[in-house]
């Protein structure tokens, strides 16, 4: 599976081949989002146009009024006519023909679950948001995975007393890892005091209910982020929904150190399950799991190895996790300034590549501050043997 973009807002020419877990890196601005909105437009135009429809929300077939109900206010302007140029698996294709409306087509099923950066937007004081609670401006993706959660919990957990921990949702390997990290002791519940739209608050065990503006940024940040991993992991035998991949943008965001080991032991639970995962990152904490994983498939890594990169105990669902990702085809692409792209998928420390050996950037300043620390340390050690010798 392979996408090209050429002449699209800041991408000049971007090239992705999809694997397993396909991680994107690079500074702001450079692209990232708009390549994988594409990745899912071209998968997902029946989904999307019957979205809006049902919605009564109608471009009538307008190339302009698409971009902008689909990518967001002031994002047309990204199409270049006579320059915007699009391959999907060597195909090349028209984006004019993605905002026409095809009657009489088989609609196909939504293939791509869609986890934005914006996705803090999704919760309004603890309250989850429906679809047309946003101006028509507001990117699908957002409004999509708004809606999506805020069904979860309107219908499917309607009478459920508590959101975490939740026992037929995440094992309890996975809900240890987020109780120490994120939540600290404290339970997500639905408050007693708003019955319809249910409303969201930290409890803890003392019966003290915390509302949403005073939980800390990352508990903010984690929340939609969680109940989305929970509408992909159902319970009971099914595994896994529908949609074949997911795209989640800076997982991180607000999350200590820690705390992002968690959440990726969460997200290799997903590819566990059957899903591809596409997934954008500022942080080195991120790219360090991915290039451990790098090496332990070069060099005969054994399960119990990365049980214990992720903090995970050792058990047999647990084992076959760790099996699936030392399979995984991993790969991680570079968004450089220039609006191209590079594949650093080696993660080599020593490649004659700067965009490789320092990551896409993440760890260029840490290196850096190593080599001027280390040349300053050796400055002083020259000026105390000289000073020994007088």
């Amino acid at each position: 599976m392979n996408l090209r973009v050429e002449h699209f807002g800041p991408i000049e020419r971007a090239e992705v081949s999809f694997g397993d877990l396909n991680i994107l890196v690079g500074p702001q601005a450079t692209g990232k989002s708009i390549f994988l909105q594409l990745y899912k437009l071209l998968q997902d135009r029946d989904a999307i146009h019957r979205r809006l429809k049902e919605n009564d929300i109608h471009w009538r077939n307008s190339l302009e009024s698409f971009l902008m109900l689909y990518f967001g206010e002031g994002m047309p302007a990204a199409y270049r006519e006579g320059g915007t140029r699009i391959w999907w698996d060597g195909q090349q294709v028209n984006l004019t023909d993605y905002a026409q409306v095809k009657r009489g087509r088989k609609q196909r099923d939504e293939h791509v679950f869609y986890i934005p950066a914006q996705r803090v937007l999704s919760l309004r004081e603890g309250q989850t948001r429906p679809f047309m609670d946003y101006q028509l401006g507001t990117p699908y993706v957002l409004r999509e995975f708004s809606d999506q959660i805020h069904r979860l919990i309107q219908s499917e957990f309607a009478d459920v007393d508590q959101l975490f921990p939740k026992t037929n949702r995440l094992r309890k390997e996975f809900r240890d890892l987020i109780e120490q990290a994120i939540f600290a002791g404290f339970r997500l519940k639905p408050s007693e005091e708003s019955p319809a739209p249910r409303r969201i608050v930290l409890a803890s065990d003392q019966g003290n209910a915390l509302p949403y503006l005073v939980w800390s940024a990352g508990q903010r940040e984690f929340t939609p982020l969680l109940l989305g991993l929970y509408w992909l992991l159902p319970p009971g035998k099914v595994s896994k929904r529908s949609v074949e991949t997911v795209v989640i943008e800076e997982p991180e965001m607000g999350l200590h150190p820690q705390a992002i080991i968690a959440v990726m032991a969460l997200l290799l639970e997903l590819l566990k399950r059957g899903y591809r995962l596409c997934i954008t990152t500022h942080s080195s904490q991120v790219l360090e799991v991915v290039w451990a994983l790098r090496l332990f498939q070069r060099h005969g890594a054994e399960p119990l190895d990365v049980l214990r990169l992720l903090g995970l105990p050792s058990k047999p669902l647990t084992q076959e996790l760790a099996r699936r990702v030392l399979e995984a085809d991993v790969r991680v692409y570079y968004f450089k300034r220039d609006g191209t792209t590079e594949d650093i998928s080696e993660l080599n420390p020593a490649a004659p590549s700067a965009a490789e050996w320092s990551w896409g950037g993440l760890i260029e300043f840490a290196t850096r501050t190593n080599d001027l620390v280390a040349e300053v340390l050796a400055r002083a050690e020259n000026r105390n043997a000289l000073t020994a010798v007088r």
